[in-house]
């Protein structure tokens, strides 16, 4: 679908004031991009290269890494962006192809040390959009993105909750509310009369185990399943530089131990981020998601973090965000800016993506784990 709209922009590589300059840079070779996402407050881990060459490994779209350069070659701003095909079906804002920052990631917009570089940066990417007559998508916390720039559509998103921990290393988590704190604990109490324990993945055959609980998990959800290839490359490009862990329950008994569950964790800066998790049903009863979150959000307050980041929550799902809000969570609200704006009431919930994701919703339920494989990496390639 071809998006008919321009809108005058200021040519890349023109010197935009005396002090700044828009560019393209690798974010894999020149270093000034992992020094500046390294030194910059609001940076997450999905502005680190490490993150862009998984995308890269995932789908190998074509990409756009704009950066801000003053007179001395020191960046003052980065912004990743990846062309994407868009959804074929359904309407609104992942229909049709469009320049995002980024697709498939929930949280990476423009980073910047001033609102100058800031509307740089962003109005080069409107210029970019504009002339490959595709959709501009960014993704951030911030509401302020469309304040000096004519044409961005900011519309409110999902809300991400957050666990606010003490930052003093050597500290454990108190989980704040008494309900919550006794219900917690009979969880993770029955987990370990159960015999499940603890651990950190350590091969690649544990991350083959897991995914297929994965698998399991997506399917239940009615939801397609990013390809192994893509959690293979998290594994081979981040783990060993400590950004990713993926931490296990394990249920030991007198003949021997079984994977139950695992949640795949982030690590960047003052955050740990949880990314994505897997239990097969038949184990519930275990409370593998309870014991694993408990080890995962103590660790990181013992490790010193600032924050852990359990994710977004669709707007209605109320279990969900009790799961979240029990560990002592608080949302915050996300927001996604457009251009061209599209026509869609309700941009924070699913329903443009699930008229495509569900794929009939009962009849996915009952697929082989292979062919939802198999789905949801198509679905995933126009994404």
């Amino acid at each position: 679908m071809a998006l008919n709209h321009s809108v005058q922009i200021t040519s890349s590589f023109e010197l935009l004031s005396p002090e700044i300059m828009i560019v393209e840079v690798d974010p894999w070779k020149d270093p000034r991009w992992e020094n500046f996402v390294l030194g910059h407050p609001e940076a997450t881990i999905y502005h680190h290269p490490a993150w862009l060459k998984v995308l890269e490994r995932e789908y190998r779209q074509r990409s756009l890494f704009l950066a801000c350069e003053d007179p001395d070659g020191r960046l003052q701003g980065v912004f990743p962006l990846l062309y994407t095909r868009g959804l074929p079906l359904s309407s609104g804002p992942l229909t049709g192809p469009r320049l995002s920052s980024l697709p498939r990631t929930p949280l990476a917009g423009p980073l910047a040390t001033d609102r100058a570089a800031l509307s740089a940066l962003v109005r080069e990417a409107l210029r970019r959009a504009s002339a490959h007559s595709v959709r501009l998508q960014i993704k951030m916390q911030s509401e302020q993105l469309n304040d000096d720039i004519e044409g961005i559509v900011k519309k409110a998103w999902r809300q991400s909750y957050i666990v606010p921990l003490a930052g003093t290393p050597g500290q454990p988590y108190h989980i704040p509310g008494g309900q919550n704190r006794s219900s917690i604990k009979r969880s993770i109490n029955k987990a370990i009369a159960g015999g499940v324990r603890t651990r950190p993945a350590e091969t690649e055959e544990d991350l083959r185990v897991w995914y297929r609980l994965y698998l399991e998990t997506m399917r239940r959800n009615v939801v397609p399943a990013r390809p192994y290839r893509f959690f293979l490359a998290l594994w081979e490009l981040m783990r060993p530089s400590g950004m990713m862990r993926l931490l296990l329950a394990e249920q030991q008994t007198a003949t021997g131990s079984r994977i139950v569950g695992g949640h795949l964790f982030f690590t960047f800066g003052s955050t740990v981020t949880y990314a994505f998790g897997a239990s097969c049903a038949a184990d519930f009863a275990l409370r593998p998601n309870d014991i694993i979150m408990g080890q995962a959000i103590n660790d990181a307050s013992v490790a010193g973090y600032r924050f852990v980041d359990l994710g977004e929550v669709p707007e209605g799902d109320g279990d969900l965000a009790r799961f979240k809000t029990k560990w002592g969570a608080e949302p915050v609200r996300l927001y996604r800016y457009y251009f061209p704006d599209f026509p869609d009431a309700d941009h924070s919930s699913d329903k443009t993506e699930g008229s495509v994701f569900t794929l009939a919703g009962k009849i996915w339920s009952h697929l082989p784990l292979g062919m939802t494989s198999w789905l949801g990496d198509r679905i995933y390639t126009y994404l």
